[in-house]
């Protein structure tokens, strides 16, 4: 039985948590966790029994014999911790984004020679079974070589990023970090060799701001009835998406509500990416068109479904996926699979360190050039 410890047990790690001892080949025996009380309250809600609590994440790592370690602490301390776990040369599973500073990258790149085939990033998106029937047909030929893509994100259920501690962008880094992390990887996997060389980007926050004071909860409002995100409206509306505490009207909301990427790869081509975090209900749509010469490809998570529109004949083909409605669509499973093999020291990481790091230097660079108002180079 593999034994693996956890830095940060919260609820997206949880999940990785679970998929991994429903496996029945790993165990959970040892967190490291600011919050023991609350980390001890979710083993114990998983009945998840035998499990030793550090306060200190390097005390754990001294003290346990693990055979592996996932984290999944604040974006801010991510690096922090990969460094610490490079240390006693452990296969890391590594909550997305890597880094959310630019001075994190070098840091990262040091700790490659040893981790990174032995390190998961937490990228589903590049291992569910609708993207990797993808790049089984750009691999194929049938599309001619890829030469446009364009990529969309509308993200229905982006309300935490304004009313939860996400709106914290010294803990987020921005929303490129957040969420353009998954779909520039997930692209530059289906392009392969053909690597990135420069971006220029722009963001825009026009909906979740306004002039109610710092630190206002929903709960003190006296706007309920009337406010379209107060917690009563959100549910009458139809959203199932639960909000958190804070007023996202406040003068300390932060985060940018849409975000565009213009991105230009070794061969000459471009990507083009585009974000939003204003869809609701239905208008949520994740996936992209990439054009080649013989055919155009288009897929979809939401749907689940991949449409060919062939360009020399008059034809297209649609191919409906049967994908597991959670987990990121399968991709959650490929990923515990995959680091479970690391573990045993069977496979290399199908999502290494490498990409993770190449996927932050983008968004670190398409945050500058917003910002600044330039195309920075990779």
């Amino acid at each position: 039985m593999l034994k693996f410890g956890v830095i940060g047990y919260g609820g997206r790690i949880g999940g990785i948590v679970d998929r991994l001892i429903k496996s029945g080949e790993a165990a959970l025996v040892a967190v490291a966790d600011i919050d023991i009380p609350g980390a001890k309250s979710r083993a114990d809600a998983k009945n998840y029994t035998d499990v030793r609590f550090y306060e200190d994440a390097e005390e754990m790592l001294k003290t346990e014999q693990l055979d592996g370690v996932l984290i999944g602490t604040r974006c801010s301390t991510h690096t922090k911790y990969a460094l610490l776990v490079a240390k006693y040369d452990l296969p890391l599973f590594l909550e997305k984004p890597v880094c959310i500073v630019e001075e994190d990258l070098a840091r990262l790149e040091s700790i490659v020679p040893t981790m990174d085939t032995k390190t998961v990033v937490s990228f589903p998106l590049r291992t569910t079974p609708l993207l990797l029937r993808v790049k089984e047909i750009v691999d194929s030929g049938k599309l001619g070589t890829v030469e446009h893509i364009q990529a969309y994100n509308n993200v229905p259920y982006a309300r935490g990023y304004y009313h939860k501690w996400y709106r914290d962008e010294k803990e987020t880094g921005g929303l490129f970090l957040q969420k353009a992390t998954h779909d520039l990887d997930y692209i530059n996997f289906l392009l392969g060799d053909n690597r990135p060389v420069r971006i220029a980007a722009t963001k825009s926050k026009q909906i979740f701001k306004g002039n109610e004071p710092a630190g206002k909860l929903c709960a003190d409002c006296e706007k309920q009835k009337t406010c379209p995100e107060s917690p009563r409206n959100v549910l009458k509306n139809g959203d199932g998406y639960a909000i958190g505490p804070y007023c996202c009207f406040a003068v300390d909301t932060g985060n940018e509500d849409s975000g565009s990427a213009l991105v230009e790869y070794e061969s000459g081509m471009h990507v083009v990416y585009s974000q939003n975090f204003i869809a609701r209900n239905g208008a949520g749509k994740r996936g992209a068109r990439l054009f080649g010469f013989k055919a155009t490809l288009e897929f979809d998570w939401v749907t689940s479904t991949i449409r060919i529109f062939h360009h020399q004949e008059n034809t297209s083909e649609e191919i409906k996926m049967t994908v597991p409605a959670h987990g990121h669509g399968g991709g959650d499973e490929m990923l515990v699979a995959n680091f479970l093999e690391v573990m045993k020291g069977e496979k290399p990481s199908i999502a290494p360190l490498t990409e993770g790091i190449l996927s932050a230097k983008m968004c670190l660079a398409a945050r500058r050039s917003s910002e600044e108002h330039v195309f920075v180079e990779l």
